[in-house]
């Protein structure tokens, strides 16, 4: 599990779902709550939160600028790829630390992912969870 440290901006409830725009040091980031800020407290601007994301759901792209609907994006630079013979394991130093990814080796020999090589790291807005 990928677990960052974020403070929550904003909170816009439309029934039982929240859309809940965060700060992670300089990154800008959106998740969707099956909660709402009369069912989770914590659900309110200013507080901090961690931000939790699995590795199969982080998504890797070969540019640092690509226009994308994904909204959730870490540029950093890829410290550490571990590789057998269907998935590959990599780690990408970013301005809010390490961010684990695991894709397939192929899409690591299509992109020519290599350590020391910079990538955007995207995760979809439904993929983030939040916990106090």
């Amino acid at each position: 599990m990928n677990i960052i440290q974020g403070k929550i901006v904003s909170v816009n409830v439309n029934g039982e779902l929240s859309l809940v725009k965060l700060k992670a040091g300089d990154i800008k980031l959106t998740t969707i709550v099956i909660d709402t800020p009369q069912t989770s407290s914590y659900l309110k601007p200013n507080n901090s939160v961690k931000v939790i994301f699995k590795e199969n759901e982080v998504i890797i792209a070969n540019a640092i600028d690509c226009s994308i609907s994904l909204q959730n994006k870490f540029y950093g630079e890829i410290i550490f790829i571990e590789s057998d013979k269907l998935l590959s394991k990599l780690i990408i130093k970013t301005s809010v630390g390490n961010i684990t990814s695991i894709i397939t080796s192929n899409a690591v020999n299509q992109l020519d992912l290599q350590v020391g090589k910079m990538v955007t790291a995207m995760i979809k807005t439904n993929e983030l969870m939040l916990s106090e």
